[in-house]
């Protein structure tokens, strides 16, 4: 059975405009005015599931959604870079950023490596996809989850080397559907989600 997964990346936050290693905030004015505009072009889909910080539980309720959280879809453990800006990491510890670039086994901040957070969330994808002739839990999925995630689901969906998670670029309140099932998914990236004209 072919499953369609859709993910829908959340709205802006403070965190996000000052490139904060740190998905769990709170959406700003702008973000939740934009996810409640875009409400209404949000697809249907047999099961709605959400990422657990607050950030993706705050997108999901602006959408109108009752979404169910979902572990296996928390945003990267960041360690104790978590809450901390970019340039200030590289700044205090460039060799440390380094090696989290450049090695996706290296998980210098003490959390999740970029192996770990690809290998958890293709496990998810895969589980979805009805992996070792399960049954799908649903044959359409739809989960508000962190810009990670969905550059994680689409390396592993099309088997991409682990360096290409940064190429990706997840911009907010966009839709990514990868459609198909386990170990064969195609990918649509990036549609951006808009209420119809004249709503």
């Amino acid at each position: 059975m072919t499953v369609r997964v859709t993910l829908v990346s959340p709205a802006m936050n403070a965190a996000l405009r000052e490139a904060r290693f740190d998905g769990d905030a709170p959406l700003d004015r702008a973000g939740e005015r934009a996810a409640r505009a875009a409400a209404s072009a949000v697809p249907g889909a047999g099961l709605v599931l959400g990422g657990p910080s607050q950030r993706c539980r705050e997108t999901a309720a602006a959408l109108g959604l009752a979404a169910r959280p979902e572990p296996a879809l928390t945003g990267w453990d960041l360690g104790r870079w978590s809450g901390r800006r970019l340039d200030e990491v590289g700044a205090a510890e460039p060799a440390a950023v380094a090696a989290w670039i450049g090695d996706p086994s290296a998980a210098p901040h003490g959390g999740e490596s970029l192996r770990e957070l690809v290998e958890r969330v293709g496990g998810w994808l895969d589980g979805v996809g009805g992996e070792g002739g399960a049954a799908p839990e649903a044959p359409s999925v739809l989960a508000v989850v962190e810009p990670s995630v969905v550059r994680a689901a689409v390396v592993h969906g099309l088997a991409l080397p682990l360096e290409a998670f940064w190429r990706l670029d997840v911009v907010p309140l966009a839709l990514t559907e990868l459609s198909g099932r386990s170990g064969r998914w195609n990918v649509r990236v990036g549609r951006p989600l808009t209420a119809p004209q004249g709503h």
